[in-house]
């Protein structure tokens, strides 16, 4: 049932155009794509072989990891376009633009209401002595904070996250509550309880039926497969292949030699 957001089709979200870049390490391309662009459709899946520069691009479109050469930039109708390649991190996310694991890491030391309360502090607020005591935060974002709560199951926010499984899970709803324009996920259900990945595709499906547009790595295909309203399919670095699940899947010479058999 791949890419079930036809309710989210009519809504105008923002797109993230990728031209001519490029990113080596010691000599080897890691990442080379002439023309890409992303927010075509509701959620856009992004798969490839270990190394074939899906992570990195990512990071690229944050602006966490330097372009060699190119540009990357947010489009939004009716707005003059970002480039979002000449941006310090921090400017990007405050320009809607999200990526997992982008905020904050150290879950030991908060707890998991903490957590959510410092991805919506606002600059105003982000002072060390006030950050945890700002009333007005915690107020302003109180019913989205648990209705998120509840829909994940976190029943004891007071709490912290130690698994990995809850640390990835918080993240994402970290992400979730910050209500991005444009949300990239890398590896959001790995790891995760069937269950569990269940309520994260229903999550990203009804933020992107209401405009958002997602794009997922992911190695565990059934997702991409089920989730995705079209792929990309990446291979040393490039963009080999582009279309709606069925027609990527259809190209079984190719993906096969890069993920091995089984997995169309």
């Amino acid at each position: 049932m791949a890419g079930d957001t036809a309710v989210g089709e009519s809504v105008t979200r923002p797109q993230i155009r990728v031209d001519g870049v490029a990113k080596s390490y010691s000599g080897r391309v890691v990442v080379d794509v002439d023309e890409l662009v992303l927010g075509d459709r509701p959620i856009e899946g992004l798969i490839g072989p270990n190394g074939a520069g899906k992570t990195t691009l990512m990071r690229m479109i944050v602006h966490a990891v330097p372009l060699d050469r190119g540009r990357i930039s947010l489009h939004s109708e009716g707005a003059p376009d970002m480039v979002l390649s000449s941006m310090p991190t921090e400017r990007i996310a405050h320009h809607g633009v999200v990526k997992s694991n982008q905020l904050i890491t150290d879950f030991d030391k908060l707890t998991i209401l903490d957590s959510l309360l410092l991805a919506v502090t606002e600059a105003q607020h982000e002072r060390p002595y006030r950050i945890f005591s700002e009333q007005v935060v915690y107020e302003r974002h109180r019913l989205e904070i648990q209705r998120l709560l509840d829909h994940f199951g976190f029943v004891e926010p007071t709490t912290f996250a130690m698994s990995a499984g809850q640390k990835k899970l918080l993240d994402i709803v970290r992400c979730l509550i910050l209500k991005p324009r444009f949300l990239l996920l890398d590896e959001p259900t790995a790891g995760l309880p069937e269950d569990v990945t269940e309520k994260v595709i229903s999550a990203l499906r009804e933020l992107a039926a209401a405009g958002t547009a997602v794009v997922i790595v992911a190695h565990d295909l059934n997702v991409i497969w089920n989730l995705c309203d079209e792929v990309v399919f990446m291979a040393e670095g490039r963009v080999l292949l582009r279309g709606d699940p069925q027609s990527i899947r259809a190209h079984r010479t190719i993906v096969e030699k890069y993920l091995g058999e089984g997995h169309v």
